[in-house]
C-alpha cells in the first residue's frame, strides 16, 4: 500500500470514490466548482501497487477558537474507502499520515464529524462538541418584550455579520474562525433570508439567517451578542406566527431558551456532534490559556498509540499569567505522574469535561492534589460548533 497526496489529474477518481461512499451525485455545475477549488495537497490517498485509489481523506486547514485564542486546526473530512479495500488498514494509515502532516504544518488540533464515535476514538479523537436541536410551535415562543431597536433586511456578505459572528464565536471553544472563502462558499450558498438587529443607537448587535417554507421556519444561524438583540430577534421570529406551524433551531448546548419561555415543553434533542484531537500536545499546551495563579507544576504520563511524539512522561508547568509549557521528562515515569491518554487530554482542554469527573470515570489516574491543581488551572469554558465539514 502506498500513502501519498493526490495529483490534480486524479480529481475524477477521487470524486467517484466520494460519490459512491456518500451515496449522492454531484450536479455538473458543482462538480466543476469543486474541480476549480481542488487542492491536491490537502487530499491524502491510499493506493495499491498498480496505482489504483483505495481510500482517501482530506485535511482542511482551519483556524478555530480555543478559550478566546485562535489556533490552527486540521479538519478531517471526506473519509472514504472502496468496499474491496475495507478492513485492510487503509484508514488507519491515512489517519496516521494526516497526523504527521498536521504536526508539520503547525495544526496542533484536529476536528471531525464521525460516522461512528467508537471508530475514531481508537485513533485518539474524542467527543468535544454537543449541540441542542429545538422544534417549537408558535405557542412556545418567548413573550413579546419590545427591545426598542430595529430590524434591517440585509444582503449576504455584510461586514456587520462577520464582525458579530467573530465576537460570538470567540466565546466558545470549537467554533471556526471563518475565512472569507468559507463564508462565501459555505454559509452564503444556501438560499435564505438575512436580517440584522440594531440597537436604539444604531449599533448592530445580532443577526438571523433563516428560511421559511411549507409553514416551517428553519433558523440557519441566530447570533446575538446582547440580551437586547436576543429579545429583538425573537420578537421578529414571533411576527411569523400566523404563517408557520414549526420553528427548527440548532443552538449551543448551554442555550437557556427553555428557562426563558412560558412553556418549556417543546422538543429538545441533545446531539453529540463533533470530535477533536490534540495533534501535538507540547505545541498545543504552549498556546493554551490556563487560569492565572501562582506558578504550579505537575507530571503527566500521556499515552498516544498513533502519535508517538505525544507518548511518554511530561512536566506541565503553568505560570502566573496562565501561560504554560509541556516538556518531556524522562524521569517522570517513576515519579508519581498523573496518567491519562490523548483522548482524555482533549476532553479536559477542548471538551469541557472536569478533572474530578474524569478521575471518577477512570479516565484520569491522579491523586487528590493533582486533581485539585487541574481543577484550579483548567478554565471553565463552553464548547460549540455551528458549521459542518
Amino acid at each position: 500500500m502506498i500513502i501519498r497526496h493526490l495529483k490534480r489529474e486524479e480529481f475524477d477518481e477521487r470524486i467517484a470514490l466520494f460519490e459512491f461512499a456518500f451515496q449522492f451525485k454531484l450536479p455538473a455545475d458543482r462538480r466543476e466548482a469543486e474541480r476549480a477549488n481542488f487542492r491536491p495537497e490537502e487530499h491524502i490517498g491510499a493506493f495499491d501497487e498498480q496505482g489504483r485509489l483505495l481510500s482517501a481523506l482530506i485535511v482542511i486547514p482551519f483556524r478555530v477558537w480555543v478559550n478566546g485564542t485562535r489556533m490552527e486546526m486540521g479538519g478531517i473530512a471526506g473519509v472514504a474507502t472502496w468496499p474491496e479495500a475495507r478492513r485492510h488498514g487503509c484508514v488507519a494509515q491515512l489517519l496516521r499520515a494526516s497526523l504527521e502532516q498536521m504536526r508539520e504544518q503547525g495544526q496542533t488540533i484536529s476536528m471531525l464529524h464521525p460516522f461512528a464515535f467508537s471508530f475514531y476514538r481508537k485513533y485518539g479523537w474524542e467527543m468535544t462538541v454537543e449541540r441542542k436541536k429545538y422544534e417549537l410551535e408558535p405557542r412556545h415562543f418567548p413573550a413579546k418584550r419590545s427591545a426598542g431597536g430595529s430590524i434591517e433586511r440585509i444582503a449576504p456578505g455584510d461586514a456587520a455579520v462577520t464582525a458579530l459572528y467573530d465576537k460570538a464565536a470567540s466565546r466558545y471553544t470549537g467554533m471556526l474562525d471563518r475565512s472569507e472563502q468559507w463564508w462565501s462558499r459555505k454559509r452564503w450558498q444556501t438560499p435564505a433570508m438575512l436580517v440584522l438587529y440594531r440597537n436604539t443607537a444604531g449599533v448592530p448587535e445580532g443577526y438571523l439567517h433563516y428560511q421559511v417554507e411549507n409553514r416551517k421556519l428553519t433558523v440557519l444561524e441566530l447570533v446575538n451578542v446582547t440580551e437586547e438583540a436576543r429579545l429583538g430577534l425573537w420578537d421578529f421570529i414571533g411576527n411569523h406566527d400566523s404563517m408557520i406551524e414549526k420553528l427548527l433551531l440548532t443552538v449551543p448546548s448551554d442555550d437557556p431558551l427553555p428557562f426563558l419561555v412560558p412553556d418549556p415543553r417543546f422538543k429538545q434533542e441533545l446531539e453529540p456532534y463533533f470530535m477533536s484531537r490534540i495533534v501535538d500536545a507540547e505545541a498545543f499546551v504552549g498556546q493554551y490559556s490556563f487560569e492565572p495563579g501562582g506558578r504550579e507544576e505537575m507530571l503527566l504520563r500521556l499515552s498516544d498509540a498513533h502519535a508517538p511524539w505525544n507518548e511518554g512522561a511530561f512536566k506541565l508547568a503553568v505560570e502566573e499569567d496562565g501561560s504554560a509549557t509541556l516538556t518531556r521528562d524522562d524521569d517522570g515515569m517513576a515519579s508519581g505522574a498523573a496518567t491519562l491518554d490523548i483522548q482524555t487530554l482533549a476532553a479536559l482542554l477542548l471538551g469541557g469535561r472536569r478533572p474530578g469527573m474524569l478521575a471518577q470515570a477512570g479516565r484520569l489516574q491522579a491523586n487528590a492534589a493533582q486533581i485539585a491543581l487541574l481543577e484550579r488551572r483548567i478554565p471553565q469554558y463552553r464548547t460549540c460548533l455551528m458549521d459542518f465539514f
